[in-house]
């Protein structure tokens, strides 16, 4: 399910800061700083309308740029209007309409993508100022008049900007095509992977970081099963990226993981598993998503015997909140194992996507309670009632206990590996959602 991407763009100190923390602020938004997880404040993810989409902002003017204010400003606009299904244009109306906005106006008229005009900084509610209306001049429609200090308009705002939103999340695949984003730090052999996967040279390969700008969907099929593997730019390092566009590579990244069934992690073998990597597998865990560890680069590295079991060890050490995904060792240059990928991957998905009836699932609780004993405090211990599967991709179970705060981390894991010692669940996260029940209940 890809979300739809909805840039804000305008010329510095308009208000786009303000309004993009307002919207996080409220709690419309989904936020998780979650530690291990690479997120870069110029995104988030927010909820309107039951609809979920990712909002950028585009920020000020790049601290490490000599270029001139409005060449800045244009390269913001392009790389928005290459990302973005939607832009809000913000504007403000105590500096009025200036040369700066007339630019940025003209180019994204000429842009294929909808354009909401917003007028930042009316601050009174009732009739908008006269002021305001010099604005039409930018032909872009009508204009919306918002308060980001004050979170007046915010609501019209949004309600414009969803009805410019894509019929459906969907993406135009049918339901049986695996989707697969491949992810991790440049020049980790992504677009080599594909290469040899296809045979052919359809993605650009280069040892510049940075080469694939995009998230690019190559179908395949093997026998009767079908595969869409998204190739992605090259996550790198906060402090390692100067450029706006490579920003909105890196979301172009997050967003392909948003669609897929399944991650392929790239790691380099001769670097081993990094901390950039650790943050990027972290994403994936973190948006649910079935993975799998695809260490590339095998055959350049010199083995002795057990180095194989020992490297596989050692992966499963630093990503240590993955542990339930496979380790395969490839050479994309060479093909070595490349081909048993599509088993693996066909693998994960369905279990991902396996379901256990609430019978089975509670037959499990009791013998796991019976085993090890519920914590307690202060004379008080954990009861849980019964356990019931809620949904898929990630497998997520619902649990109803006396008391929510009983419930500590340690039990959830040892249900999660009583979960996974039965029913598999190799390559998936699990997802645990706690409820209070009362026992007359």
């Amino acid at each position: 399910m890809a979300k739809p991407v909805v840039a804000v763009v305008g010329r510095p100190n308009v208000g786009k800061s303000t309004f993009f923390n307002y919207v996080a602020g409220k709690r419309i938004s989904i936020v998780e700083d979650t530690p291990g997880v690479t997120r870069d404040r110029i995104y988030t993810e927010v909820e309107w309308r039951s609809r979920k989409f990712t909002l950028i902002d585009t920020g000020g003017i790049e601290p490490y740029s000599e270029d001139e204010i409005m060449v800045q400003m244009r390269k913001q606009a392009e790389v928005a209007v290459e990302t973005a299904d939607v832009i809000i244009f913000m504007v403000d109306a105590k500096d009025g309409m200036t040369a700066s906005d007339k630019e940025v106006a003209t180019m994204l008229r000429k842009a294929n993508r909808p354009v909401v005009l917003a007028v930042n900084k009316v601050d009174r509610v009732g009739e908008p100022p006269p002021e305001v209306y010099e604005f039409y001049n930018l032909g872009l429609g009508d204009i919306i008049t918002i308060s980001s200090v004050h979170g007046l308009g915010m609501g019209d705002l949004l309600d414009e900007v969803y009805e410019h939103f894509p019929q459906s999340d969907k993406d135009d695949y049918d339901e049986d095509v695996i989707r697969v984003a491949v992810i991790g730090k440049p020049n980790a052999g992504k677009s080599s992977l594909i290469n040899k996967i296809l045979g052919e040279e359809r993605v650009i390969v280069s040892d510049i970081p940075g080469t694939t700008r995009d998230a690019i969907d190559t179908y395949v099929e093997n026998g009767e099963d079908k595969y869409v593997f998204i190739d992605t730019a090259g996550i790198r390092r906060k402090s390692k990226i100067t450029e706006n566009i490579e920003k909105y590579s890196i979301i172009r990244s997050w967003t392909a993981v948003d669609r897929a069934d399944v991650c392929l992690i790239m790691i380099d073998a001769k670097d081993g598993v990094t901390e950039q990597d650790t943050k990027i597998a972290g994403y994936a865990h973190e948006a649910g998503k079935a993975s799998i560890i695809v260490i590339n680069k095998w055959d350049i590295l010199e083995k002795t015997t057990g180095t194989l079991e020992e490297y596989r060890k050692v992966v499963h050490e630093k990503l240590g909140f993955m542990t339930y995904a496979p380790v395969l060792f490839i050479s994309a240059k060479t093909g070595q194992r490349v081909g048993k990928l599509y088993e693996l991957i066909k693998y994960v998905a369905n279990q991902a996507a396996f379901r256990v009836s609430t019978g089975m699932l509670n037959d499990l609780v009791n013998e796991a309670v019976a085993m090890v004993q519920p914590p307690s405090d202060k004379g008080k211990r954990l009861k849980i009632y019964y356990m019931t599967q809620a949904g898929i991709k990630p497998p997520s179970f619902v649990v109803f206990v006396n008391n929510m705060e009983l419930m500590h981390y340690s039990y959830q894991r040892y249900l999660e590996n009583q979960l996974r010692k039965t029913f598999g669940f190799e390559g998936t996260p699990i997802k645990f959602i706690i409820r209070e029940k009362d026992e007359k209940e």
